[in-house]
């Protein structure tokens, strides 16, 4: 079993619920998406075909750490995956998979914490997330829109209403760079009173990987 490796490095985790705690990230190569203001996009090509155990055995050399990232491009996209997921929770790791939610992740293996994107219209990728998933949402999983202009936050709201409104997971908000301050993200979360977070890059913050 082995899988297309970006890299695979050790930082703060800079997004969702466990922004700034230490993560060993697994990057996997390509993608199914031309997002306009994707920030990883040399993840899309390239890379070195590794092992599974090849792959655990360069997170432990890491060690300690509080939990694993893997991400992409586009992690789903190779099927050796779940094995890697399983390999990784079966040696008691903590594990998030970021995902741009376009492909199907049911059957995740018991401790994996999905965070999915849905993507915004000013990514150029609307309506590319798979409506099925919605029923694999766990209460730790995550969900997360880019919002980097109004015609954004405005689907993100009408996405939550039709769609999110009775399932118990946690919804991130986060303004895309260059695009929308992160103040004015949060006086819109405030004024419309959503049940949202806002979610700031930290690794950008401080200028980490």
């Amino acid at each position: 079993m082995a899988l297309k490796v970006n890299e695979i490095f050790y930082s703060l985790q800079g997004e969702t619920t466990t922004t700034g705690f230490t993560s060993v990230f697994i990057r996997l190569s390509g993608c199914n998406l031309n997002c306009t203001w994707c920030d990883t996009a040399y993840a899309k090509s390239g890379g070195i075909d590794m092992e599974v155990d090849d792959i655990v055995k360069k997170v432990v050399s890491f060690e300690p750490f509080n939990h694993i990232t893997v991400t992409g491009g586009e992690p789903l996209l190779q099927s050796d995956t779940h094995a890697l997921l399983k390999s990784l929770t079966d040696y008691g790791y903590g594990v998030q998979l970021e995902t741009n939610g376009t492909i199907l992740f049911d059957n995740m293996p018991r401790g994996v914490r999905v965070i999915t994107d849905v993507k915004t219209p000013s990514s150029g990728e609307a309506g590319s997330f798979c409506m099925d998933n919605l029923k694999y949402l766990k209460k730790y999983d995550e969900v997360k829109f880019v919002i980097g202009i109004m015609e954004d936050y405005q689907f993100a709201k009408d996405f939550i209403k039709s769609y999110l409104s009775k399932i118990d997971c946690v919804i991130n908000f986060t303004p895309a760079a260059n695009l929308m301050e992160p103040w004015a993200l949060a006086n819109l979360i405030i004024k419309d009173r959503l049940s949202v977070r806002l979610n700031i890059q930290l690794h950008k913050a401080v200028n980490f990987k």
